[in-house]
C-alpha cells in the first residue's frame, strides 16, 4: 500500500474521524465503523486534510477543472481547505462552491449557494467525506446541474466504504458513476483500512482485533460489494 494511504488512515484515526464500534448511519444501516469529517476541527488538521484531498484529486483528475463543490454541511470546509491546498501545492486557483440547506433571500449573496457562483462552462469536482449509499448525490447533483450548464468531472471522497448503493447491487461509487455519468474515486477504501490496522498495534492499541474484524466481515456479507 502506498505510504500516503497509510499516513491518511492513521491521520483519520488520530483525528477521531474514523471510529470503530456500533453506529447507525444516515442510510439506516448498522455499521461497526463510522467516518465523520466533522472531527477535523483544528487548523493543522484541516490543512492536512486539504492536502490529502488536493493530492488525490490531482492524481486522479489532473488540473482541468474550475470549481470544487462541497455539499452542505460537512463538504463546505472540505471544499475550502482543498481549494487552499490546491493553490499552495500546484499553483492553480480553483473556486469553491457549496449549497445551502435553506435558500437565503436577502443580501448580496442571496440564493441557494455559498462561495463562487456556478457559471456556464464550469468544470466541477464534487467533494464529500464518505459515500455510503449514494443518497446524498440524489440531492446534490440536480442542484449543481440546475444552477448552470456545467460539467461534473468527478467525485472525490476520503473513504470508500465499499458497500452497495441504493440499488442494492453495485457499490455506491460505481452506482453514482453509472447513474450520473461522472467518475468517482476515494483517497482510501475500507479494505485498505482493515489491511493496515488489523491485529497491528497503533499507539499502544489494536484498533481492529479479531472480534471487530468478524463484525466488519459480517457487515460486508450484507452490504458489501460482491
Amino acid at each position: 500500500m502506498e505510504q500516503y494511504k497509510q499516513e491518511f488512515i492513521e491521520f483519520m484515526v488520530d483525528c477521531q474521524a474514523l471510529k470503530f464500534g456500533d453506529f447507525t448511519l444516515k442510510s439506516g444501516r448498522k455499521s461497526p465503523f463510522f467516518m465523520n469529517a466533522g472531527a477535523y476541527v483544528t487548523g493543522s488538521q484541516l490543512m492536512k486534510l486539504g492536502e490529502y484531498y488536493a493530492k488525490a484529486i490531482h492524481d486522479k483528475y489532473g488540473d482541468d477543472f474550475d470549481v470544487l463543490f462541497g455539499p452542505a454541511y460537512k463538504g463546505i470546509p472540505i471544499s475550502v481547505v482543498t481549494a487552499v491546498a490546491y493553490s499552495q501545492l500546484y499553483g492553480k486557483e480553483v473556486r469553491y462552491c457549496s449549497d445551502r440547506k435553506e435558500e437565503k433571500d436577502h443580501g448580496a449573496d442571496k440564493g441557494s449557494f455559498l462561495g463562487s457562483p456556478l457559471k456556464d462552462g464550469d468544470r466541477v469536482i464534487m467533494i464529500e467525506d464518505v459515500t455510503t449509499s449514494g443518497k446524498s448525490m440524489e440531492e446534490t447533483v440536480p442542484k449543481v446541474k440546475g444552477a448552470a450548464n456545467v460539467t461534473i468531472v468527478g467525485l472525490m471522497v476520503s473513504l470508500n466504504r465499499m458497500e452497495v448503493g441504493l440499488g442494492g447491487v453495485k457499490g455506491a461509487l460505481d452506482e453514482i458513476k453509472d447513474t450520473y455519468g461522472f467518475d468517482t474515486a476515494a483517497i482510501v477504501n475500507m479494505a485498505e483500512v482493515t489491511e493496515h490496522l488489523y491485529n497491528k498495534e497503533y499507539k499502544g492499541k489494536v484498533l481492529i482485533d479479531d472480534t471487530l474484524k468478524a463484525a466488519i466481515d459480517t457487515y460486508y456479507e450484507t452490504y458489501g460489494t460482491k
